[in-house]
């Protein structure tokens, strides 16, 4: 099926046929995105999001043709949010990535750096994690192997993945908590009172200092949060996936035709 585009004034929206295409397509977004820069810079950095679909990419991305030509060894995995829960918790997204992804892909152990968040306090793991990537992109191996000086305080990575619930949250910015007005922090500990837990997460303003943020959705339960979070009245605080606004790079929303049932126009047909 050829996909079809949709261009906002600060988004371009690739609608695909279903789960199965989406996982597919995003699985060549990401490899075509890591050629590009390790081509280009030496390096690729990438945070990365759980649920079903980034499992259903991941397995791809492990699998050939991807586990045989994405030049994994210059790749380096961060990731966008993480339950407080230890490494090897069902819960936890990088234990998902490592046993879908990690595990069976040639990544250096060192290209690893995933939130420390099995500490006892949720703010010192969140402080740790911000530690980790202003060493890394600020002062460390991710300014010099770039040669080049960051636009401002907070890391730039090449490609964050993220995902959007039915409520219209991303990573673990949730409606009406606290991390939505974090300002310029790299990460916070955020409770979120549904759940009763706190969650550790990158901010908005990370996420808008990258050069590429891809978020990927699908599913009907995600198809009138999609319309009012694109086409509604600006509403942060109600809907978090709207604070995602890169600085000075690019927004794309891969989504299959359930999620994007309720758009007003669904587009032309592309490549």
């Amino acid at each position: 099926m050829s996909t079809k585009m949709l261009n906002r004034s600060d988004a371009q929206v690739r609608i695909y046929k279903d789960a199965e295409e989406l996982a597919v397509k995003a699985a060549r977004h990401f490899a075509r995105l890591a050629d590009q820069y390790v081509v280009g810079q030496g390096h690729f950095t990438v945070a990365l999001s759980g649920g079903s679909t980034p499992r259903a990419m991941f397995s791809l991305l492990a699998a050939d043709p991807f586990l045989e030509t994405v030049p994994w060894s210059a790749i380096y995995f961060f990731w966008g949010d993480e339950r407080c829960v230890p490494p090897d918790h069902p819960d936890s997204n990088y234990r998902m990535t490592s046993e879908t992804l990690l595990s069976k892909a040639p990544v250096p152990a060192d290209n690893i750096f995933r939130i420390p968040a099995e500490m006892e306090d949720p703010d010192a793991a969140a402080e740790e994690y911000s530690a980790i990537l202003r060493t890394f992109f600020l002062t460390g191996p991710g300014m010099s192997r770039t040669g080049t000086a960051p636009l401002s305080a907070l890391p730039r990575f090449d490609l964050v993945f993220l995902g959007m619930g039915p409520d219209g949250h991303t990573a673990s910015l949730f409606p009406g908590t606290a991390a939505l007005q974090a300002g310029e922090q790299i990460a916070v500990a955020n409770y979120v009172e549904k759940f009763g837990a706190y969650r550790i997460t990158l901010t908005a303003a990370t996420i808008n200092n990258a050069r590429n943020v891809t978020f990927v959705a699908g599913g009907a339960d995600k198809a009138e949060t999609l319309r009012d979070v694109l086409e509604g009245p600006y509403s942060a605080d109600l809907y978090p996936s709207q604070l995602i606004r890169p600085r000075k790079g690019s927004l794309l929303w891969m989504v299959d035709e359930a999620a994007a049932a309720r758009l007003s126009d669904q587009g032309q047909g592309g490549a």
